[in-house]
């Protein structure tokens, strides 16, 4: 009965999956499979081939298989290795290389022989690349196949480089990279345009041939993507859904990435649910879109006809489900994000007491308070609150070598104006400019650089949190040890930040923490702010009582917005809001036009928040409440 039952659970999904609670426990799984067949052949006295890939998503297991080597004495003298692909032209030594990837994540930690080692030739010449393509195929082959063969999954779909178009017998080859790949690849480069735009990739029809293929895939990022490869029609447009032809591959995911799979997203279309208030409104609010009409519209036979049966017979009638959510819904929308003082609080998000807050707003960038809630934190201010914020990081990669160079020229000037002698600063000045004349994509900027680029943002800062309404001794920046490399790579946090975070909390102790919640943040930095936020409240509700009464409030608007069904609050804006906020996103002038690093999105900051809040405020109308200019989100979290 059970096998019946995940059968159905799973009827939508074309190819095997396996899901786990989160990338470390799935990792540890994929490299637990590597280590059982690296000695099942060293039992037989066979050698091992394996296919490995590169990027983010495989470092944990390379991690633990480098610590079963150093640890349990895994041996992988009798592995031989087979890496997908390799950017073309590169040199091995770059530091964007697959071979610099593969050297600092594994091979430099394990006794594997050098000889065993194949990666493609990034340095060819063109007439040379498909001789090598036909000679690494050919020495594959003559090991007999690959034993196992790991892939990550681009958002693309692609496998390996293998891009939307590839066909599913190619070989190893040289290809064209699509322009989502490089976009993805450019903070790497130091932006898009020094992503090569080429690369030498095994094809499909390789990969086919290896006798077990483990594709993995973390976080939300990639669950759009992972849909389509395991739900989706077989296509050239998805080239991972050519993996659904093969017998020997699984899907290992960790549950971000495997949200939109059907049996998580919607889970009355394929099993008995149990039914409470969450995922009732999110089955709801599903089904107003499916059939598009306003919540309180909705039928019996809207219900029975959309797999939702169940939950009409067993919660029902219809209309009373749909009060219920109608209801909650609307109780999520306020006017007062700090409480509103002397009322009845029983239907709202936040508490009217005390009527004044101490707020506490933690940005991780300088300008993600502006940009993500600046009409709340207008809000705040102008209601009454104590309002702090705290710049976590001091944003100092993300600003253009041209503008250090325009305000050092400005200070120049200006000690010449005053009098002042300015020989000192015209020397660090020659040095950055002799500097940057040679500097190479993502090379680390001299310190006077990093310096003047941190003095940058942070004085726009401070004018955004003025325009909102703040005075200059509310104003915190944290400059978390964790970020300040001057690298784009950051350092992992260590209890340093979380300490500096715990004393600031302790001096201000407020009864509200705005965090970043938006973990689409493709640099990375939001979610580890956001942990260490945390981990700071969980270590101070041990000592501290008067924590107790302080909530934590997840806030997006940068990169994702939350979704409907899972909005606790909805502060609506009106369109005077929305222009105040967005010139608070303006006194961030660095970042206005063309940002350093845009992601995958080519709007300026302004605009994303923008159309984010409005498509929230139209969502909330769509299902019949009342018609806002815009609104922002956040959702209540537990520490």
């Amino acid at each position: 009965m059970a096998r019946l039952n995940l059968l159905e659970e799973t009827r939508f999904e074309k190819v095997p999956v396996t899901v786990y609670e989160n990338a470390q426990i799935a990792s540890l799984k994929v490299a637990d499979r590597i280590a059982n067949l690296i000695k099942r052949k060293q039992d037989r006295g066979e050698m091992a081939v394996l296919g490995l890939a590169t990027g983010a998503t495989p470092v944990q297991v390379y991690e633990e298989l480098v610590r079963r080597h150093k640890e349990d004495g895994l041996s992988f003298t009798n592995v031989i290795t087979f890496n997908l692909d390799e950017y073309y032209p590169m040199n091995p030594d770059s530091r964007q290389s697959y071979v610099t990837f593969m050297k600092e994540n594994l091979f430099d930690h394990i006794d594997i022989k050098k000889e065993n080692i194949h990666i493609p030739d990034g340095t060819l010449q063109k007439e040379d690349i498909a001789p090598f393509c036909i000679a690494y195929e050919n020495q594959i082959e003559a090991l007999g196949g690959l034993d196992l063969q790991i892939l990550g999954i681009g958002r693309t779909g692609h496998i390996g480089f293998n891009e939307p178009g590839s066909a599913p017998n190619s070989g190893t080859r040289l290809v064209t990279l699509d322009d989502l790949t490089r976009r993805d690849a450019s903070r790497d480069f130091g932006g898009k345009e020094n992503v090569p735009t080429k690369a030498i990739t095994m094809g499909i029809g390789t990969i086919f041939k290896a006798r077990e293929i483990i594709l993995m895939a973390w976080n939300r990022k990639k669950a759009t993507i992972i849909k389509k490869a395991v739900e989706g029609e077989i296509s050239g447009e998805v080239p991972a859904t050519y993996l659904q032809l093969s017998e020997n591959t699984e899907f290992v995911l960790d549950e971000d990435a495997a949200a939109e799979l059907t049996r998580f997203n919607t889970p009355w279309l394929v099993k008995d649910c149990i039914w409470d208030d969450d995922l009732i409104r999110k089955a709801v609010i599903w089904l107003s879109h499916e059939v598009k009409k306003p919540i309180l519209k909705l039928t019996d036979e809207d219900y029975n006809n959309h797999g939702m049966a169940q939950l009409a017979t067993e919660k029902g009638p219809a209309y009373n489900i749909n009060i219920n959510v109608f209801n909650q819904l609307q109780h999520t929308i306020t006017g007062w994000p700090g409480g509103k003082p002397n009322a009845d609080d029983s239907q709202r998000p936040e508490r009217a007491e005390p009527a004044q807050k101490r707020s506490l707003i933690f940005s991780p960038h300088p300008d993600d308070d502006v940009i993500s809630m600046g009409g709340t934190f207008i809000r705040l201010v102008d209601q009454g609150h104590e309002v702090h914020v705290a710049y976590q990081t001091s944003g100092n990669t993300a600003v253009w070598d041209t503008d250090v160079l325009r305000y050092v020229e400005f200070a120049i000037d200006f000690n010449k104006s005053i009098g002042e002698d300015s020989s000192k600063l015209e020397s660090i000045y020659d040095k950055m400019r002799e500097f940057l004349k040679t500097k190479q994509p993502n090379q680390l900027d001299l310190s006077e650089i990093r310096d003047v680029k941190g003095f940058i943002r942070k004085t726009e800062a401070i004018a955004g949190a003025r325009f909102a309404g703040l005075s200059d001794k509310n104003i915190h920046f944290m400059a978390l040890p964790f970020y300040e490399t001057g690298k784009t790579m950051k350092n992992p946090p260590t209890d340093k930040d979380v300490e500096i975070t715990m004393e600031l909390l302790k001096e201000i102790k407020p009864h509200q923490v705005f965090a970043a919640g938006d973990f689409a943040d493709p640099h990375g930095t939001h979610l580890v702010c956001f942990n260490i936020v945390l981990e700071a409240m969980s270590r101070l509700n041990e000592t501290e009582d008067w924590i107790k009464n302080t909530w934590l409030w997840m806030y997006r608007g940068a990169w994702h917005e939350f979704e409907t069904h899972e909005i606790q609050m909805a502060v609506p804006l009106s369109p005077m809001e929305v222009q105040r906020k967005r010139n608070a996103i303006f006194q961030h002038q660095s970042q206005k036009d063309r940002p350093v690093f845009p992601g995958d999105d080519e709007r300026e900051f302004w605009q994303r928040a923008e159309d984010r809040n409005r498509e929230t405020a139209r969502d909330y109308h769509k299902l019949g409440l009342a018609n806002y200019e815009a609104m922002e989100a956040f959702v209540k979290r537990k520490y």
